[in-house]
Parts: C-alpha cells; structure tokens; sequence
C-alpha cells in the first residue's frame, strides 16, 4: 500500500545556488550546446554593462587548452568592499547569491542586460570551479569556487595599475551534454555585440588552434546595415536615426537594395530579441506609415492606388533597431520578445518623426523607395492570384491536390511520415523501391529549381517545381522571405510570423514530420541542394525553426571486400577503407548519383533511419545566413568569389 504520509519533513529549500544545480534549464536555457555557451554569455553581459555605463572599451574572450573560458575587460572591477547585509565581500555575494548584482541599483547602471542578476552566479553554479581577479583600488583581488562553492577567500594581491575584471571558469561535465567550446559559436555573439557598442573592441582568441578575432566597428549598427547588405547593391546611404525620451534610447539604421528579401534585427539591452516585440511593431508601424504618407503627398500613390501594406513597404530592407530602458519586460526567461507596452508607442513616435525628415531632405531616394515599394505590392497581388489558383486546382482533385509524380506513403500522421525530396527522374525508381512506404514518400523534382533569390514571389510561385513542394507540404508559403530576426514575414503588429499569400502559414498542416533534401554527391547535387534550402530558408523559415528539414548524406564510393560492403561519404573516408581493408579482393565502385544505385545500397545508405545518414538544417544565426545566401544566390559576383575562395576547403559543409 502507498505510504500516503506527507509532512514538513518532505519539503526541501534549496539555499544558495542548489536550486540552479538541481534544475539548471530553468535559468540557461538547457545543459546542451546552447546552455554551454550561454554561461560565457553571462560573463560577456557583465563586461558590457560595464561598456554601456561608459567604463569599458575592450573585453577579451579566450578559449584556453585545459577546456576552460575566460572574459577579460578594462571596466571598474567588481566592488570587492564588504557587503553590508551579507556581510562579506561583495564580489563573493555576486558569483553565489542569486539576484544579486549592480542591476539592481539604479545608480550603478542605467540599463544592463544579461539574466538579471542570476547571470554569473549561475555560471559560477554550472562550473567545475571558477576564478575571478578584479583590478581595483590599485590592487589585484582574488578568489576561487569549485561548484558554486567558495574555497578561498577574498584575497588581496600584488599593486596593479588600471581596473578591470577577469573571470576564468571550466563548465562542469557532471551538467553539461559537451563541454567543448565552439569558436564560432562565441565570436558571433562578440562580433553582434562589437556593432552594438560602437567603438568597443572585442578580441576572442582559442588556445587550441591560434585562431584569433578582433572586431571594432566605430560606426556601430551603421557598419552593420552596411555589412548584412554586403552581398547586395543597396539604394542609398544607411538611415541611422538615435532619439531618446522617458529614458529610452532609440536607435535605428535602415538601408534599402534592389533585392526583395527582409531583414530586420532587434535588440533590446543588447539581447537580440529573435521574436521582434513592441519595438519592432513601433518601428514597422512607423515605415508603413510614413512611407504612405510621402507616397500620397508626392502624387506617387494615386488616389485610386490602394495603401502599401507592411510587406510592400518592407521589400528589399535591411535594418537593425536598438533600444535601450532601464525595465525591459522579456517574454519568456530566455528573452526573445521585448514586451513593454510604452515602446511600441514611443519608438512609432520617434521613428515616424526621424524618417519624415530624411524623407523630405533626399527626395531622390524617398521616390525611390515608394516606387520599390509600388512593385512589391504588384508583385504580390500577381503572388496571391497564383496561390488562388493552385488552391483552387487542389479543390478541383478531390482536396488533396497533389501533385501527380508525387509517390505518397499510406501513413497520414506527419509526425510518423518523411518526405524525401530528390534529384531527377531517374533518381525516383531505386528511392521508390527501397522506401518503407508506409512513412516514407517521394517527391523527384526535374533539375534545378528556380533560384529563389533572385525572382519576386509571383515569378517563384509560376514555377512548376516550387508548386509541386508547397502543394506536397500543406503547408502554403510565408511572405515575408524570412530574416535576420527569424520573423520576416510578421504584420505591422509584430505579429507571429507565420504569414503567407491569403492566410497563415500552417505549420499545422504539414504533412510530413520529416523533409529530407537527398541529391546526388556532386557539385550539381550540391547547388540543387542550395537551391532548396534558400527557398525553404526564404518562403517556408518556420519548417527550419522546427526543426523538419534534413539534408541526406548518400556515399560517393562503396567498397566490396570478402561479401561485405562498406561506403564512404568522401574520398578521404575511401582511403581510409583502403588502408584497414586488405588489398586481396578488395574492390571499389564510385557511385555517379543517386540513380545509379541500386535501391538496397540506397535504403541502407541513405534512408532506413536505422543505418542512414542525415543532417538536421538548424538556424542558430539566422543573420548570418542571411547573408551567405545573399552572397551565394544574389547578383552580386565579387563576394560570392571572395566566399568561395575563403571557404573552398569547407566546401563539403558549404550548405550547412
């Protein structure tokens, strides 16, 4: 019989940062690749609060050899004093007290990112031991903690000239899946908030290889505008306007170019806000607002003309909008959407007036602009009578409306069901044969698809291949062309994101859990695969946030030794087969595509979820690839050539 006691005894307090040990998810996130790197975010927030309040200009990161991190700066140093309610140090109070940190006191700092006060004590928390040395007062001050626990005290060192703190920890293995560093991870975060802090420099350096990074960028969010629209032929000069009132600063660069995609990004403390929030639905309702109002007043509109709605407005722009209070309300611990309601009003107000002027004083670039935008709003009607139209076909087939070369599989639960996409005709038969049908369908698309990139939706949406995709999916389309902040395609609302051509994007009505991109292992294959993957990154973002679309990993060679079959994704995975397999009877075949095998060494290699190979798309700097597919997929040469000579021995990872 169940011992139904329950008594005072039974409820447990976790002191100190046992509650951070115990659940540590709750407050990074989680303990995988994110939840590591997270931890060094903290300490970097730290470092930066100090840049914002005026205090710090430089901050190092290194990865050191032993596994380790530590973050440096040239800021005042944490106050080493005693604490008069803890009575003990007060650095000693903020790496174990939860809550507890200049944040707190408005004289300290006016606005301060990071995770309120839990940021570095929860890094002390989650590390096998951590040791911090401030420079201040003249002298050099040390201390050092093994779980979260203090094991030295405070002590007081050697004279120092300048001020500065310098934290080194090592995440402990006990909490954390990996606790292995990844440089690129770590720079990306350091060279974003380079652009936010103009004029801070940011080194980050990794012990293990020599790879060293230094970014400085005394334009600040300008030469970031200028640096996502690298890749494209913009319209004019970047926009930078900076107001601030009710002690919010509002900044804001924008530059338009002649492709269609959006790209906004959003920052709120410096904490990119992935998911937009009320300044980013200030700011949209703003440019809508304005650019209708110049429209109509200049004759560019007429009266007949219907208003340019928010996508009209937003085709072809790039821009980065930062705020900065002194109480932001996040959604969410991990902050990914900026809640106050003041902002949406008062960034609107400040925007609205900024752009009015700009627009009056460069009448040129302003027509421009509203014209650009006149284009989109055609192209998008044109967009939305083709959707209509392939909906309607779709009603005319019974309501499923697929396509007709479309192999489907006979389960109808999406979360049970995969839809491999494949090279070519000839392709199909052996994928057809050495499916498991039941969960498995074939979608052959006829060569290359269409480039995304270089096409309005109206044109994308006539191609025959595109059409086959949406209609396979269920999905529809979002209009917004994805984005920086991952929210392309939301309204002037700052809606969810999941917009498309005559309603919302269903992600709800996707008809296969799984997307798997299988083309052939060459250079064609390869750009077949980016083709894809820009029109997913661009039209259907949300099936890669969701993490649905996989790339197949078919062999180039298969070698035969003694009745057993071993395949090799490389030439330099063959040759390792080559020097462990005995050269007596050992044979090698080098597959020419996926229509060359035969549908066993297909089914094994490639799609029994058993044996296969596949990697999973994921989107952890959607600005980033932003870019890369600008530059590999836009009309502008000069930096696709740069990448690819930068990148030509990555070449096999090229599309992830």
């Amino acid at each position: 019989m169940a011992d139904n006691s329950y008594s005072a005894s039974q409820i447990r307090v976790l002191k100190g940062l046992e509650a951070v040990q115990k659940r540590p998810a709750m407050y990074i996130g989680d303990t995988s690749h994110r939840g590591l790197h997270h931890i060094v975010f903290e300490v970097i927030d730290n470092s930066v609060d100090e840049t914002i309040a005026g205090y710090c200009d430089a901050i190092e990161v290194v990865i050191h050899s032993d596994g380790a991190v530590s973050v440096s700066d040239n800021g005042r140093g944490i106050p080493v004093d005693m604490h008069a309610q803890e009575k003990r140090p007060a650095v000693e109070v903020v790496h174990t007290v939860l809550h507890a940190g200049g944040k707190f006191d408005e004289g300290a700092y006016k606005v301060s990112g990071g995770l309120h006060g839990v940021g570095v004590s929860c890094t002390n928390a989650l590390s096998e031991w951590l040791e911090v040395e401030v420079r201040r007062d003249g002298h050099l001050y040390t201390q050092r903690y093994e779980k979260g626990v203090p094991v030295t005290k405070v002590t007081k060192g050697e004279k120092t000239k300048g001020t500065g703190t310098r934290t080194r920890f090592k995440p402990d293995p006990d909490v954390f899946e990996t606790v292995e560093f990844e440089f690129e991870y770590l720079a990306r975060r350091c060279r974003e908030l380079a652009y936010l802090t103009g004029g801070a420099r940011f080194t980050i350096k990794d012990e293990r290889t020599g790879k060293e990074e230094t970014y400085l960028y005394k334009g600040g969010i300008i030469d970031y505008v200028k640096s996502l629209n690298s890749a494209k032929s913009p319209l004019h000069r970047p926009i930078h306007l900076e107001s601030s009132r009710d002690d919010v600063d509002v900044e804001l660069a924008i530059q338009y170019h002649d492709s269609y995609q959006e790209t906004t990004l959003s920052f709120a403390n410096l904490i990119h806000t992935v998911e937009g929030g009320t300044h980013v639905s200030g700011f949209r309702t703003a440019l809508t607002r304005v650019i209708n109002h110049y429209g109509r007043s200049q004759g560019i509109l007429k009266e007949k003309d219907n208003n340019l709605t928010g996508d009209d407005v937003r085709d072809g722009l790039t821009a980065v909008i930062s705020v900065k209070l002194s109480q932001p309300q996040f959604e969410g611990q991990t902050k990914t959407k900026l809640g106050n309601r003041e902002v949406d009003g008062l960034v609107n107000s400040l925007v609205g007036e900024g752009l009015t002027t700009w627009f009056e004083e460069h009448p040129t670039e302003a027509r421009r602009i509203v014209r650009q935008a006149q284009v989109a709003q055609q192209a998008r009607e044109a967009a939305r009578k083709q959707a209509e139209l392939v909906r309607r076909k779709s009603a005319l087939t019974g309501g499923a409306g697929l396509p007709g070369k479309l192999f489907d599989c006979q389960s109808k639960d999406p979360a049970a069901s995969e839809l491999f996409i494949v090279e070519g005709v000839s392709a199909a038969g052996p994928a057809k044969a050495g499916r498991n049908s039941q969960f498995q369908a074939i979608l052959p698309i006829r060569g290359k698809i269409i480039n995304v990139e270089k096409h309005r939706l109206d044109k994308i949406l006539n191609n025959a291949e595109i059409q086959h995709i949406i209609a396979a999916l269920g999905t529809g389309i979002a209009s917004g062309h994805g984005g920086g902040n991952g929210n392309g395609s939301m309204g002037d609302s700052g809606g969810n994101g999941q917009g498309d051509e005559g309603g919302l994007f269903g992600l709800s009505k996707l008809r296969y859990g799984r997307i798997i991109i299988m083309t052939d292992a060459d250079v064609d294959g390869s750009h077949i695969r980016t083709l894809l993957l820009t029109f997913f990154f661009r039209y259907m973002q949300p099936l890669i946030e969701g993490g649905h679309v996989y790339i197949a990993q078919p062999p180039l060679f298969s070698v035969k030794q003694g009745g057993k079959t071993y395949y090799a994704l490389t030439e330099q995975e063959r040759d390792r087969l080559f020097k462990e397999l005995p050269q007596r009877g050992r044979s090698m075949y080098r597959f020419k595509g996926l229509g060359e095998m035969n549908a066993d060494d297909l089914a094994t290699t490639t799609m029994e979820p058993e044996t296969r190979i596949i990697r999973q798309v994921t989107l952890d700097d959607a600005a980033q690839a932003d870019q890369i597919f600008s530059t590999l997929m836009g009309n502008v040469v000069e930096p696709r050539r740069e990448f690819i000579a930068d990148h030509a021995r990555e070449v096999e990872n090229i599309d992830f």
